[in-house]
Order: C-alpha cells, then structure tokens, then sequence
C-alpha cells in the first residue's frame, strides 16, 4: 500500500509494509525539483534515516532495476 500527497515544494509518497511477519517502518519519500530523499525510522533507535539521491542517482536506479548484473553508465544527453 501507498499513499501519494502533493506538497507546496514536492511530492511525498509514503510506502507502507503490510501482509507479512517481520514488516518493515514506513518509508517516506520526498521528490523536489534536484532531489529524492529518502526517509525511514530506525526501529532500534527511534531516529529518522535519510538518504538523498540526485536526479541522475535516481535515473540510475530506476535503470538498474530493470538490468541484469553488472557494471553500466548511462548515456545523457550533452547539456550546452
């Protein structure tokens, strides 16, 4: 399950474990303009972890998931 909210600065989509034995904290992800972040509470501590991926580190990722094993660098169009 997921829910998606529409913020003043950005997008944040909350990820929500269900269904199974051993379920996962919540994890809350917040899209802006340059970044992704990442949050999700640490059961042990009680801390939010954030981990922030840039737009290309997010494009990356989205190309992984779909890739076998290995090494790869993707292609982007020259900037000028």
């Amino acid at each position: 399950m997921f829910t998606i909210e529409h913020e003043f600065d950005s997008t944040v989509i909350t990820l929500i474990d269900e269904g199974h034995d051993g379920l996962m904290e919540d994890v809350t992800i917040l899209a802006f303009d340059d970044c992704v972040v990442l949050e999700q509470e640490d059961a042990m501590t009680g801390e939010v972890v954030r981990v922030s991926l840039s737009m290309t580190q997010l494009s990356d990722l989205a190309a992984a998931l779909d890739l076998p094993e290995g090494s790869y660098r993707l292609e982007r169009p020259k900037k000028d």
